[in-house]
């Protein structure tokens, strides 16, 4: 999931500064354009590093994103049900546990008393 958030995040970041690195590209990598648009440049370039480490060759939309990532949450949501329950009974068993042990100590030391 977190990698689908920060994919989505590049994907927007690539878009909306395409224009302005175009632009750069036109410009021949010009110093004085660079410094009036670092931010987007820079922005552009982060979002195209992450694509080249993910591995990612065509970029998905973020429409197909979005709904990968309601049918995770809406899985994890499911799962940390079952977890919640699963954690619960492992609570009470180890109550229980606690217990007979120390009932059996109690009747371990009546016994070294007689």
């Amino acid at each position: 999931m977190a990698e689908i958030a920060v994919l989505r995040t590049h994907i927007v970041n690539y878009a909306k500064t395409r224009e302005v690195y175009v632009a750069y590209r036109k410009a021949g990598y010009s110093k004085k354009f660079r410094e009036e648009h670092e931010e987007e440049i820079l922005l552009h370039q982060a979002a195209k590093n992450a694509f080249d480490e993910m591995g990612v060759k065509k970029l998905p939309k973020v429409k197909e994103l979005q709904t990968e990532y309601a049918k995770l949450l809406e899985e994890k949501k499911k799962t940390y049900a079952e977890y919640r329950r699963s954690r619960e009974e492992m609570r009470e068993l180890l109550t229980a546990k606690a217990n007979v042990d120390r009932v059996l100590k109690m009747e371990v030391e009546q016994d070294v008393e007689k």
